[in-house]
């Protein structure tokens, strides 16, 4: 995925566009196009007012950019421009994401365990699958709620995956420490590594370049090897600090500190899976505890090419990571959006299920099963199908299902001597239609 290079700028035309304002046409097209942090290769084919070319116009992009600019990461000349959007953003998401006023609203108590265990799993699949695990979502969901043995090395990716998510949900107030760093990349790639001893190690040579998975052209050459032990000093240390000199927004430091440990490739593998961990767990630890509701990996997956794309951008344009802040904040934001349409969708759901509770002489879980086999008439399910939906103990699930046969609205399938199935009964209809 080659990025196009972008015209070069001299100073003396730099500092004439930060000191001179541009007309208001061309200031509106400049404001758009550093709303969305786009670069050349799309600014190119904007539509510029009369008499300003696109290298011009983007001249006045880069000379507004620059007037915003920080240095983040001075050791590999990181910069990042803060856009006026990007700030909005942080304060939705701060409105929306943290604190303890706004639980309820978002997501009932009564509800909380079951979509935490989902969202855990979905973000555990996406973020394997993005690196390569060739699982369906729905053989994966299977795997980790019936906690099966992973069959091969796509499974194992995914179970690690939620086996990692799960240990940082623990350790979220912690210390970020070298020896933590690397345990956590011990339980990402536990048993998927080419080479075993690599799990949990830092990589000890430069036979490692990023390549683009279809093509296997190189798009990134990661920094030496032994440029590592102080790059992770310095991860720990500005992923740890609360009061630090420089003020960056929580939100955006999560993100950075994303992008650079993908750029540096601290590891042989699973640099990606390990970067998006720490996002995640810095955005925990930071208290925005509806993180652990979003599936943040699955919009990254969705559009995997502008996620790749907005690290190139960073490293084409003199490491400016406001293409990887922008597009992350994006990300954020469909994530939040997607759960508030899956609640909502959830909801509606169990008023349907709920429906069913005029039967009488059953609870609310026993609705939702009906519910189910109203939905599908070929349905079979299993204890632990049940089990591994509503949370319970075999013993309760089992406690249900035994209530439903009695009534008549289920029945018993052997599918051998010990495994058994549940299917809709001889009275179903009746009863439920009644």
């Amino acid at each position: 995925m080659a990025i196009e290079k972008a015209p070069s700028i001299s100073q003396e035309d730099l500092l004439s566009a930060m000191l001179l304002t541009p007309n208001d046409k061309v200031q509106e097209v400049v404001n758009k196009v550093n709303e969305t942090f786009e670069y050349w290769d799309t600014i190119k084919y904007k539509r510029c007012p009369e008499g300003c070319t696109p290298q011009q116009l983007w001249t006045y992009v880069k000379a507004a950019r620059v007037k915003s600019m920080m240095s983040v990461w001075g050791k590999y000349g990181n910069t990042l421009t803060l856009t006026n959007q990007m700030q909005r953003m942080c304060h939705e998401i701060d409105m929306n994401w943290g604190g303890s006023w706004g639980t309820d609203s978002i997501i009932g108590d009564e509800n909380k365990e079951q979509y935490l265990v989902g969202s855990l799993m979905e973000e555990a699949i996406y973020s394997s699958q993005m690196e390569g695990a060739a699982t369906t979502r729905k053989v994966a969901k299977e795997m980790l709620r019936k906690k099966m043995t992973p069959k091969d090395k796509s499974q194992q990716m995914i179970a690690n995956n939620y086996q990692t998510i799960q240990f940082i949900v623990s350790h979220k107030d912690a210390l970020l420490t070298p020896e933590l760093l690397l345990q956590i990349h011990q339980l990402m790639t536990e048993h998927t590594m080419q080479n075993p001893q690599e799990a949990g190690c830092f990589r000890s040579n430069n036979d490692v370049v990023v390549e683009n998975g279809i093509t296997h052209e190189t798009v990134h050459i990661p920094p030496t090897y032994e440029e590592i032990p102080n790059f992770v000093e310095d991860l720990c240390r500005f992923f740890n600090e609360q009061d630090a000199p420089q003020f960056i927004h929580p939100i955006i430091r999560g993100i950075i500190i994303h992008f650079m440990v993908a750029y540096v490739h601290p590891f042989a593998d699973g640099n990606g899976r390990t970067a998006r961990a720490l996002f995640y767990w810095y955005m925990l630890k930071q208290g925005y505890w509806l993180t652990e509701y979003l599936s943040i990996s699955r919009v990254i997956a969705k559009s995997k090419k502008s996620y790749e794309k907005a690290f190139l951008y960073t490293e084409a344009d003199g490491m400016d990571m406001g293409y990887f802040v922008a597009y992350n904040m994006r990300v954020l934001q469909q994530s939040f959006k997607q759960l508030q349409d899956y609640i909502k969708r959830k909801q509606e759901e169990k008023r349907a299920a709920n429906s069913f509770l005029r039967i009488g002489n059953i609870n609310a879980r026993q609705a939702q099963i009906i519910k189910m086999f109203a939905d599908d008439s070929n349905l079979v399910v299993t204890i632990a199908d049940l089990q591994a939906k509503f949370l319970v103990s075999p013993t309760t699930a089992k406690a249900d299902v035994v209530g439903l046969m009695n009534m008549g609205l289920l029945s018993e399938i052997s599918f051998n001597k010990v495994k058994k199935g549940y299917i809709k009964g001889e009275q179903f209809d009746e009863i439920t239609k009644s």
